[in-house]
């Protein structure tokens, strides 16, 4: 299961909005195929998993399955969605047993895929390393549960505890930790600035230093004072903007109005992004954003990291409290990574 684990992990940054998965079957002792899901669209893992086999061996592909034993990092699927059933295609090959990680919550699955492979009369045994594979999935687990993407916080700050200067950019943070950075981008869906980030940083908000998609770009600003020729609106990544003023499309830019703006914004900003299929997201900046999604209490991660650099005076870092999960040093910097408390 540990196997399925570490395969799901590869489909990061490309199987949203569905869950990222990892299948192996297995047969005396040995691993004979395995799988992941691909890009969203394509075959889930325990397709890819079956695949593998019969490329492999061919002929007797079908009886070797049906000796086998399946391991799911999640419940296979119930229901046709993008892709047919994987429930029913392993319930049609007979595997001797079915290990599952976790059950799938998703409405049209949650048993459902279970109940499949019982009723085929296969055993079916469910909860190995349970607490992992739920932990994979904290962004799938998160949409679905409370219609929100898993949000991510992220800043650095400075030895005496400032995220940086009034009205002046200024780096924080050492190479080794913007390009991990990067890397966080590409397995996101999207990431979000503030008008006076946007204003005084001036950034891209793509992935330049790592291999991978360019997360969709959100932008909060109001009064939509933000430069056309700001690098966020550039034709790298698509870009949303919460305003209050209105609501169009150009191109690969979406302007959505907010009613009510003032009210509730955290809120109405993730419920949008959740009805257009955003899983995650990263936040970015600046200090007066971060604080705002911290004191909503919406927030589920934040990776900070701390610097050996002083700046004397500037802009404080946001306030959370949060349960450390992992400390570790990048070059010089120590990041820390909170979870909210429950």
């Amino acid at each position: 299961m540990q196997r399925c684990l570490d395969l799901a992990l590869l489909g990061a940054g490309s199987v949203s909005p569905n869950p990222m998965v990892g299948a192996v079957i297995v047969l005396d002792d040995q691993i004979i195929g395995e799988g992941y899901t691909s890009p969203y669209g394509g075959p889930h893992a325990e397709v890819n998993a079956i695949n593998s086999v019969l490329d492999r061996y061919g002929k007797g592909a079908q009886d070797l399955l049906a000796a086998s034993t399946f391991y799911v990092s999640l419940e296979p699927c119930a229901h046709y969605g993008k892709t047919p059933p994987c429930a029913n295609l392993i319930a049609g090959l007979k595997p001797k047993k079915v290990f599952v990680a976790c059950p799938d919550p998703y409405a049209k699955v949650n048993g459902k895929g279970i109940e499949i492979l019982r009723a085929a009369g296969i055993e079916v045994e469910i909860g190995l390393l349970e607490k992992e594979a739920i932990w994979l999935n904290r962004r799938f687990f998160t949409r679905i549960s409370q219609h929100r993407p898993y949000v991510i916080l992220k800043w650095a700050q400075s030895k005496d505890g400032f995220i940086g200067q009034e009205d002046k950019q200024v780096w924080i943070s050492n190479a080794a930790s913007q390009q991990l950075t990067h890397r966080w981008r590409a397995e996101e869906d999207a990431i979000l600035v503030g008008t006076n980030t946007a204003r005084i940083d001036n950034p891209n908000l793509t992935v330049r230093h790592w291999k991978g998609k360019n997360p969709t770009r959100v932008l909060i600003d109001r009064y939509l004072v933000i430069s056309p020729e700001a690098k966020i609106f550039d034709e790298t990544a698509e870009t949303i903007v919460f305003n209050a003023k209105i609501t169009d499309w150009q191109g690969h830019i979406k302007y959505i109005e907010l009613e009510n703006y003032g009210l509730y914004l955290p809120q109405s900003i993730l419920y949008q992004l959740y009805l257009m299929d955003v899983q995650s997201i990263i936040i970015e900046g600046g200090a007066k954003t971060l604080q705002t999604f911290i004191d909503a209490g919406l927030w589920d991660e934040a990776r900070v990291f701390h610097s050996e650099k002083e700046l004397h005076s500037g802009v404080s870092a946001p306030k959370l409290t949060g349960r450390i999960q992992e400390k570790r040093m990048i070059s010089n910097d120590l990041l820390s990574v909170y979870v909210k408390l429950s």
